[in-house]
């Protein structure tokens, strides 16, 4: 996040920081490294795997349906983003 800054004015939002060694703080982040352990063990070479494992993985993360978001899948979400016409600008 060494942008942030320039994020907050491009959008118009705040920017907030979870404190060190505060995991509570940032829940939906220790929830996904929770999910990507079954993929990845802890310690696992990531540069082992090519960037086709790696996208396998995140597609199939993406595809899959979230109750906070209706249940419906993040990528189907992010496409009906990206098609709106009053969409935000995206950098």
């Amino acid at each position: 996040m060494s942008r942030h800054q320039d994020i907050t004015a491009a959008l118009g939002t705040t920017v907030y920081f979870a404190d060190a060694h505060s995991p509570w703080q940032r829940g939906s982040n220790e929830n996904t490294n929770g999910l990507l352990r079954q993929y990845f063990p802890k310690g696992t070479d990531l540069s082992r795997h090519t960037p086709a494992d790696l996208r396998a993985v995140a597609d199939e993360r993406n595809a899959r349906p979230r109750a906070v978001l209706g249940h419906q899948p993040p990528r189907a979400l992010f496409a009906t983003l990206l098609a709106s016409a009053n969409h935000p600008s995206l950098r």
